[in-house]
């Protein structure tokens, strides 16, 4: 099956009050096109592609229901267009098949504690890759360990990845 590639033009948007998703700036992809990005499917899925003329892969996009999804757009991706909410937008997207790989700094301490290690692997993947995509932000070694270190210790006590945040919410961040 080839992999199909779509184009359309969209609006940037931003939700005003939607649960965790309140403030978020997305595009908004449609059932039609979301169809042929991959036919009856109504889970999360990985897109890459261009946003105008920024190229970006292994990026989530998420379902909304009847059949529409969204694709959220961090701040990384906003400054790379030069765009806000309310600004048109060239969307080129297909699925991305390539294979996420884990932070291997994380998962080579992950494996020393063997209760994060097993609550890690009982966790969708997608959840997995937010640990993973946390750490491979950080922009210093120390904050990497200091993340890695977190991880594990929320893991080992059995947290998932918002507890963890909501856990460590009024400390100081990092």
């Amino acid at each position: 099956m080839s992999v199909m590639l779509v184009k359309f033009t969209t609006v940037i948007l931003k939700f005003n009050k939607k649960g965790e998703k309140t403030g978020w700036t997305y595009i908004d992809i449609p059932s039609d096109i979301a169809a042929k990005l991959k036919p009856c499917n109504k889970k999360s899925f990985r897109v890459k592609g261009k946003l105008d003329n920024y190229s970006f892969q292994k990026t989530a996009i998420m379902p909304m229901g009847n059949g529409d999804f969204i694709l959220p757009l961090n701040s990384s991706i906003r400054k790379a267009i030069g765009k806000r909410n309310g600004a048109m937008l060239k969307a080129q997207i297909e699925e991305d098949k390539s294979e996420f790989i884990l932070n291997p700094d994380f998962m080579a301490c992950l494996k020393d504690d063997s209760s994060a290690f097993v609550f890690f692997r009982k966790q969708p993947g997608s959840h997995q890759r937010y640990f993973s995509k946390w750490i491979d932000t950080a922009k210093t070694d120390t904050t990497k360990a200091k993340r890695i270190a977190m991880a594990i210790n929320a893991l080992s006590k059995g947290k998932n990845f918002g507890q963890m945040l909501r856990e460590s919410a009024g400390k100081k961040t990092i």
